[in-house]
């Protein structure tokens, strides 16, 4: 898979050739977006996206979907591409993970404006809250999604702080989920790289 720090229909795969790659390369995906999951108390799990996880995420809904018209391969871009960090954030997929429906229900009631209050702390500094769902809006007066899409911007002291090896934190501080999670080294390894991918 080759990235090129801008996602177009030419960088992508054929279905052919990527139905190849794919039995080949599957536990490398796996094992990058392992990497890049932190779980946030029980029920909140954050994947943080990166170039390699959002082209595979394309490149197996045309799969899926047998799609390989060009406006098609389009559409697909843009619904994904933006999930990819540019360089001064970090861009994720949150979700609420509650496998039984009726306790799923009760607590996506009780979580509105969860989204919002998700935080990362990097040593020293203040918290950065996430820019939640800037697609659409996910959530209403009833209750909030079960998946949300989050970015965490930094400042260059923060990068910088990131880069050097600081300690950071992922926390939630909504009255109903309050925690918080030392992010693994090697995870926070993989995450700083993002700072250095500038797709201008």
């Amino acid at each position: 898979m080759q990235l090129t720090g801008h996602i177009t229909p030419e960088s992508l795969m054929t279905l052919e050739a990527y139905t190849k790659w794919r039995k080949a390369h599957k536990p490398e995906i796996v094992a990058h977006r392992k990497l890049r999951s932190v779980m946030l108390g029980e029920y909140i799990h954050l994947q943080f996206e990166s170039e390699t996880t959002i082209r595979y995420q394309i490149q197996e809904m045309l799969r899926i979907e047998k799609v390989f018209e060009e406006e098609g391969i389009q559409q697909e871009i843009e619904a994904y591409a933006p999930l990819v960090p540019d360089g001064s954030n970090w861009k994720g997929t949150m979700m609420l993970e509650y496998t039984d429906v009726n306790e799923r229900k009760r607590e996506l009631a009780r979580l509105i404006g969860v989204e919002d209050s998700m935080f990362v702390e990097v040593e020293g500094m203040a918290r950065v809250y996430a820019i939640a769902d800037e697609d659409l809006d996910r959530e209403n007066e009833e209750k909030t999604s079960a998946v949300h899409f989050v970015r965490f911007e930094f400042t260059p002291a923060m990068r910088a702080a990131i880069q050097a090896g600081a300690a950071v934190k992922l926390g939630c501080d909504h009255t109903n989920y309050p925690a918080h999670v030392q992010i693994a080294p090697e995870t926070l390894a993989s995450l700083a790289g993002d700072f250095s991918q500038r797709t201008d």
